[in-house]
């Protein structure tokens, strides 16, 4: 266990500490303030349960059968039952960094003062983040609104003992087993806490924020990376100038330009535009425009880091306790605000998958790669070379255009039509989990045929830069140049040699922080 705490209190929590829970084991505890906040929102719920007039979600039945006045004697029941006939989820079972995630966010509410539950029972959702049991939580289920209620169910579910969870020690078991084995005791729901554990964009938030984490080293992984290719080619790195992107301020162009440019500083292979039998003018777009699509996707992930930002901020419930005792119900829970971004990080990971395959193939293409062997092959005709690893770049990016079709255009009924417009939020966070794992892969396959190249450009002396990315590749498991091998394994270790952000630490010793 990671020995660093995150302390919850009534204000939200920041992207940082979610990583922290979700990826590092981070150990939660709850701040005075957040606990006397949850005893005086109870205090009001306890209230409400006890007068004759029906309250939604108090003392209602729920979605389409709120008009149901429940007795006080079957209160505990209709809350046990909300958890039970929610936790509806099939499919794979969801990774558990995401799970840990959506558990924390459903605490950061819980413990705004705005949920009505008690403290108690945000202590025992505590407990079990720090006990390491993780709910199992299933892929299909949630629609985006009342926020990503099966997959929350799941987790209250293991909360009440029931249903099945990871131990620490990764092993799926009985939840009741593993609460008792850390000596937790199971929640024993009263009025509204059932509901308050379920009503919210916990899961969408957390991938988005993990997205965000993410797509922040990949972004700056395919900078170096054509800035390698760039190399390779023996463009010019004049295009980068900051006088250029200075005349259209856009501000993650610059960043983006200004990484190259770093990693091009002192570079031996740039420049030879007019030293060739045929000289170019200018390079291909894939290669000139570089920081212009992929600054774009930086600007977008701007936009959503200040979205997730809010969210995180937020206390998603229905209904909510206000501050002056009033208990409403509203469409907080909605994951629109979520859901749109989530598909515009699709849609930037995309192109950004996109333009980099375009530089792969001109760099296995002899027609268009400026002096280089076809398929960067060691005996062209005996040997493929890297034919088919593009042939693997291009299936991935195929599958990221598909992936970069929104899910929140999209809606479908539910509820008997009572929830008849919902956000597909969970749906697109899912799917940019898969654009992100494929954009790993053919950031990682750019790398590969860039570096080869790059050493393949006999007596010419690459960038200090590109040389410490060359060097700590290799050290990786990443081959270079050679006759034919069985290539999966190189593109492996090329792959998780970028997933660990080795290419981005292997370079900024050398050019500072990238932007």
């Amino acid at each position: 266990m990671d020995m660093h705490t995150v302390v919850v209190g009534t204000s939200g929590t920041t992207a940082e500490d979610v990583i922290a829970v979700a990826r590092g084991n981070a150990r939660v505890e709850l701040s005075g303030e957040a606990l006397d906040a949850l005893a005086r929102a109870r205090e009001i719920v306890d209230a409400l349960a006890a007068k004759p007039e029906p309250v939604y979600g108090v003392s209602t039945g729920f979605g389409a059968l709120a008009s149901r006045h429940i007795s006080p004697e079957l209160r505990a029941q209709l809350q046990r039952n909300i958890v039970r006939s929610h936790a509806a989820g099939m499919g794979p079972r969801v990774e558990r960094e995401v799970v840990r995630a959506l558990m924390f966010l459903r605490l950061k509410t819980v413990a705004s003062g705005h949920t009505g539950v008690r403290p108690s029972v945000a202590q025992t959702m505590a407990d079990v983040l720090n006990a390491g049991i993780t709910p199992v939580v299933h892929e299909y289920g949630s629609l985006g609104c009342s926020g990503d209620l099966a997959p929350l169910s799941h987790c209250a579910l293991a909360l009440m003992g029931e249903g099945d969870a990871e131990g620490p020690d990764g092993t799926v078991r009985p939840a009741g087993e593993l609460l008792a084995e850390h000596g937790i005791e199971p929640v024993e729901l009263r009025e509204k806490e059932g509901l308050a554990l379920l009503n919210g964009t916990d899961g969408m938030l957390g991938m988005l924020v993990m997205a965000l984490a993410d797509l922040d080293r990949l972004y700056k992984s395919a900078d170096i990376t054509a800035a390698l290719t760039l190399e390779a080619l023996l463009g010019t790195e004049k295009v980068l100038q900051p006088e250029l992107h200075a005349i259209r301020p856009h501000p993650g162009q610059g960043a983006s330009a200004a990484n190259m440019a770093a990693v091009l500083k002192g570079s031996g292979l740039t420049g030879h535009f007019q030293e060739e039998s045929a000289p170019r003018v200018q390079d291909a777009y894939s290669v000139r425009c570089a920081p212009q699509v992929a600054g774009a996707g930086r600007d977008t992930m701007a936009h959503a880091a200040l979205v997730a930002s809010r969210e995180l901020a937020s206390a998603v419930d229905n209904p909510v306790v206000l501050p002056d005792g009033r208990v409403e119900s509203n469409g907080n829970f909605h994951g629109a605000p979520v859901a749109y971004v989530l598909d515009f990080l699709a849609i930037a990971a995309a192109d950004l998958g996109s333009i980099a395959e375009r530089r792969t193939d001109r760099l296995l293409d002899k027609n268009r790669s400026h002096g280089l062997p076809p398929f960067l092959a060691d005996d062209a005709g005996v040997d493929s070379g890297l034919m088919i690893a593009q042939y693997t770049q291009a299936a991935l990016v195929s599958e990221m255009k598909r992936l970069a079709v929104p899910a929140s255009a999209d809606s479908i009924p539910s509820s008997a039509m009572q929830e008849d417009h919902v956000s597909m939020g969970w749906s697109a966070a899912r799917k940019l989990r898969t654009a992100i794992d494929n954009l790993t892969r053919i950031i990682a396959i750019e790398l590969y045929a860039a570096t080869r190249a790059i050493e393949l450009r006999h007596g010419l002396t690459p960038a200090p830069a590109s040389r410490a990315a060359i060097a700590a590749a290799r050290e990786a498991g990443v081959e270079g140049p050679g006759p034919d091998r069985f290539l999966a394994p190189d593109l492996a270790a090329a792959d998780a040699f970028v997933r660990a952000g080795g290419l981005v630490a292997a370079v900024e010793p050398v050019t500072g922080p990238l932007a």
